[in-house]
């Protein structure tokens, strides 16, 4: 139950964050729950080897590099949907630390 309410939670902030941002487009809720379906599956799968593939760079970065990773990952959805748009890396870097920031909040409320 509680992965479900999650799931339903993140796509309504997904489709507010898509809607209020500048440079990204969101086409509907349906859009907003397949996009995070997507992240999820794109997290657990890709991100892991990026991390260890950035790992020089982000230890010189002192962490930053991972919101590079987080961007990439969120270009990557853009390109898989059709109902999610972003106008650039920009976009996509300020999307994707909304949508962390966002989504942490709802995790320790959550829980």
């Amino acid at each position: 139950m509680g992965f479900l309410l999650k799931l339903l939670l993140t796509a309504i902030i997904t489709y507010v964050l898509g809607n209020f941002l500048p440079g990204a487009h969101l086409a509907g809720f349906t859009d907003a729950i397949l996009l995070v379906i997507v992240l999820a599956i794109l997290n657990a799968v890709l991100k892991p080897i990026l991390k260890i593939l950035g790992f020089p760079i982000t230890v010189l970065t002192l962490g930053l590099f991972l919101l590079v990773i987080n961007a990439v990952i969120v270009l990557l959805a853009d390109w898989l949907l059709a109902g999610f748009k972003l106008d650039g890396f920009i976009a996509a870097l300020i999307f994707s630390v909304a949508l962390s920031l966002v989504t942490s909040v709802v995790d320790m409320v959550v829980d």
